[in-house]
């Protein structure tokens, strides 16, 4: 009997060793290093790395929430793709954009007449190479928001938090200003875009809704995104997405077809020089989606995404400049990534 509790005992602690991620000293130095730009910079960080491989993660803030912005757009191709692997929709499948559709943002679909026709593939593409807001808008229609976020949730958990259309983005937004904004029209909404952010956006809001600036409840843009953010829309742990592409990187989400398809449109075989990989080497493979918004910006992607030494890599900023701040932030910690975990042998992890 006590053989036979012993014998299941190590099988258990065998089983717990392979399960458990690895720890990986190329990590501590990293952090060290994402501290030290996180106290020169302005503003916030958090970085998240994971080796699929070995389960081996790197957390820098990354257990609280962050506000993600269009890195979102990642996910939500994600969950469609998922809805093309089962068979519910079809990637040559048209779509006709619709008034309701229409949001202001990246890329130029908002300007297109009412009924032009795109295919799930055209959109995917639209809503990552170019950011655009209204293609995303249509995908998440045609697949429905309520099951994009199930897909979602089922793939990273419970801490990456709501997706919404980037219409709802701006009634919330808007509606911090004053409640009455939510029954905004999407002609309204990118003519309200038109005016430049800070107080002439928060008159152009007053405006449409036949208001004076003093009737509304707050006038003050900044403190609008302030409290907008805090609704937690459009946000997750760090941790969680990098779940999400740790996953995808070891072919748990998608069919062989459409991750090929994904890397294609996230660039694999391009270098931008923005932001992360403006840090990283120019022949690493790289697939990623960034986000920005007001004060708030983030870099997510995969390194490696073919092989078995991909690594995920995860990061936002928040409370800086969002596009000159926070780019020269990801560089540096791109440039770190390289040097202190991809340049050094796998011989030196411990």
């Amino acid at each position: 009997m006590l053989a036979g509790t012993v014998l299941l005992g190590c099988v258990a602690l065998s089983l717990w060793l392979w399960a458990s991620p690895q720890h990986d000293a190329r990590f501590d130095a990293l952090k060290e290093r994402l501290h030290e730009l996180d106290e020169a910079s302005p503003g916030q960080l958090g970085v998240y790395l994971l080796r699929p491989a070995d389960g081996s993660e790197m957390n820098y803030n990354a257990d609280r929430t962050w506000y993600l912005a269009s890195a979102t757009k990642a996910a939500i191709a994600i969950a469609v793709l998922q809805e093309v692997d089962d068979g519910k929709l079809q990637i040559d499948q048209q779509v006709a954009l619709e008034e309701t559709d229409r949001v202001d943002g990246s890329g130029g679909l908002v300007w297109e007449e009412t009924g032009a026709r795109y295919s799930i593939a055209e959109l995917i593409r639209e809503m990552l190479q170019e950011s655009d807001n209204t293609a995303a808008d249509m995908l998440i229609r045609v697949a429905g928001e309520e099951q994009i976020n199930a897909r979602i949730t089922a793939a990273a958990g419970s801490d990456f938090g709501q997706v919404t259309t980037l219409l709802k983005v701006r009634h919330e937004l808007y509606r911090q200003l004053h409640p009455d904004a939510d029954q905004l029209e999407n002609r309204q909404i990118v003519e309200i875009a038109a005016a430049p952010l800070g107080p002439q956006r928060v008159e152009a809001v007053a405006n449409s809704l036949e208001l004076k600036t003093d009737q509304l409840e707050i006038s003050d843009l900044d403190e609008a995104y302030r409290r907008y953010y805090q609704t937690g829309l459009n946000s997750a742990t760090l941790v969680a997405y990098g779940q999400l592409l740790g996953k995808l990187a070891s072919g748990e989400l998608l069919s062989p077809e459409s991750t090929e398809l994904l890397y294609g449109i996230m660039g694999l075989d391009k270098y931008e020089a923005y932001r992360l990989e403006a840090g990283l080497d120019k022949a690493l493979p790289f697939i990623q989606k960034t986000g920005t918004q007001q004060y708030r910006a983030c870099h997510v992607g995969v390194a490696n995404p073919q092989d078995e030494n991909a690594l995920v890599i995860v990061a936002c900023a928040a409370e800086l400049d969002e596009n000159d701040e926070a780019g020269k932030l990801f560089e540096q910690v791109g440039e770190a990534v390289q040097e202190l975990v991809l340049n050094t042998s796998s011989a030196e992890a411990a």
